[in-house]
């Protein structure tokens, strides 16, 4: 039953992936357009925003597949 509830989990962690993905992808085209408009603040916001989408949806597999390694290893 375990099995069961962990590969519910990555379906999970797909969609959480995918999600963080579309929201980097949103931060960088407003990013474009702050960029032609020339407004800083928004440009540094947007930008920030996108890094910390993309490191989220690349960390969050990673921690998990690190958790999952240590609790079969146990």
């Amino acid at each position: 039953m375990e099995a069961v509830n962990q590969f519910g989990a990555i379906g999970w962690l797909g969609v959480l992936k995918t999600v963080f993905l579309i929201l980097c992808f949103y931060c960088t085209l407003y990013y474009f357009q702050y960029l032609k408009e020339g407004d800083e603040r928004k440009i540094k916001q947007s930008r920030l925003a996108a890094v910390i989408c993309l490191a989220i949806a690349l960390l969050v597999p990673v921690i998990y597949n690190f958790y999952l390694f240590n609790h079969m290893m146990q």
